[in-house]
């Protein structure tokens, strides 16, 4: 099943709405085809892209990102995974593609985390005037070692998809391959049954016949 643009476009809203700048998602990419997303960033702003191929072909994809200008920030071919970051030169909206034109048949399933701008403190810990108390200091150091905790989750669950799809395309294969050798057996056994009843089969001859 084929994700729409348009609907990729409100996930892509609804996830900026709330988590500020930080925008998450996978989709599918059919073959011979491209999707882009844009995103408006301030100058001066910096901002983080990572991808990977799930599952489909070769797991690689064309990249590309580019400015209000069109020029290219960012351009890669034929790549399984990446990350790039980079800082808005100016204000406007920034383009990321990903293309699968080269492919003719094959569907690709890609994984995309686009973060804009720095992370937002914990409410009440970056608007601080004075020191931190020890349990606001905790709470900041907890926050920071769940967001590493999700970031790790986040890149398990996807090398977790990618490894479970190549498992059930070599099982996929290994199925096929032991069915040709079970009906070359048959086969094999056949023309040997043929052959030994040929050689046990009596044929007239010509001293028979007189």
């Amino acid at each position: 099943m084929t994700v729409s643009p348009i609907l990729i476009a409100v996930l892509f809203t609804i996830i900026n709405g709330i988590l500020g700048k930080s925008v998450e998602l996978t989709f599918e990419l059919p073959d011979s085809a491209v999707e882009c997303f844009y995103e408006q960033i301030e100058k001066n702003t910096s901002a983080a892209l990572e991808y990977q191929v799930i599952t489909g072909g070769q797991y690689d994809v064309d990249v590309k990102v580019e400015g209000p200008n069109k020029q290219i920030i960012y351009q890669q071919q034929k790549m399984q995974y990446d990350s790039h970051q980079f800082t808005a030169q100016q204000t406007g909206v920034y383009k990321v593609c990903f293309s699968n034109e080269f492919s003719t048949f094959s569907h690709k399933l890609v994984y995309m985390e686009l973060n804009v701008g720095p992370e937002k403190a914990l409410p009440g810990v970056g608007d601080h005037a004075t020191v931190l108390t020890q349990l606001e200091t905790s709470a900041n150091d907890i926050h920071l070692a769940l967001n590493q905790i999700i970031d790790h989750q986040t890149h398990h669950r996807l090398r977790e998809a990618q490894s479970r799809k190549r498992a059930e395309d070599l099982n996929e294969r290994v199925f096929w391959w032991s069915m040709g050798e079970t009906f070359a057996i048959l086969c094999v056994a056949l023309a040997q049954v043929m052959i030994l009843k040929n050689f046990f089969s009596d044929k007239p001859t010509l001293y028979s016949r007189m």
